[in-house]
């Protein structure tokens, strides 16, 4: 017996198609993968906790800080730079979950800034993989030309409501002290529109968590 999904407020959601479509060159994969990105305080993790998929952290595919490629800014490693990313690797990584059902995946060790070694993750059972990170709509067009990406999404909210989560956030993990917070949270929040412009035209879809999360579950029931 087939059920209408519905989203989280209980809402009906009709069923939604990939956003990219299989290319005619390709076969069918095993998964495929759901890009996403959003500012720090978005709500990223609590979705991806929610949905209970496969999930991918981007951020363990930073190269190690002695790499000789590093972006640099102010005489220290530009960590908001694409370059401090290793791209080709999580491609690699993601195409191989998708066709094979198993990866190995690099652990970044933040402290030391560099990679301390690598887990296996099997997604043999699983239709969708989530990738979420900050540099995730980098690698938009090569997924898609690959044949395994199922949608791109950018969760957008007013950046004053991402900024107030933010700080709950970082005050309650005591992440620095409540004044370097505050300064760097409205830095974050001023540019978080310019940064919203730029995932969205490198091919994410901006929408609310809540909408996201109602878009995935139809996907996956459908």
């Amino acid at each position: 017996m087939s059920t209408t999904p519905t989203g989280p407020d209980e809402t009906p959601v009709e069923p939604v198609e990939t956003l990219f479509d299989l290319p005619e060159h390709v076969r069918r994969p095993r998964a495929r993968v759901v890009l996403m990105t959003g500012a720090s305080g978005s709500g990223k993790t609590s979705l991806t906790r929610r949905l209970g998929i496969p999930v991918v952290e981007l951020d363990e595919f930073y190269r190690d800080q002695d790499h000789p490629d590093m972006p640099k800014r102010f005489g220290i490693v530009d960590w908001d730079d694409p370059q401090s990313w290793d791209a080709d690797a999580a491609v690699a990584a993601l195409v191989e979950l998708c066709t094979t059902g198993e990866a190995d995946i690099p652990i970044y060790d933040i402290p030391s800034s560099r990679r301390t070694g690598t887990t296996r993750l099997d997604v043999s059972e699983a239709p969708l993989v989530l990738a979420e990170g900050i540099f995730a709509a980098h690698i938009v067009d090569r997924l898609c030309s690959e044949g395994v990406l199922a949608d791109a999404i950018c969760l957008a909210r007013p950046a004053v409501v991402t900024a107030w989560f933010r700080l709950l956030r970082d005050l309650g993990e005591r992440r620095k002290p409540p004044l370097t917070l505050v300064r760097r949270g409205w830095g974050l929040m001023r540019d978080e529109p310019r940064l919203v412009r730029e995932w969205t035209a490198l091919g994410c879809r901006p929408c609310t968590p809540t909408r996201a999360e109602a878009d995935l579950r139809a996907l996956l029931s459908s």
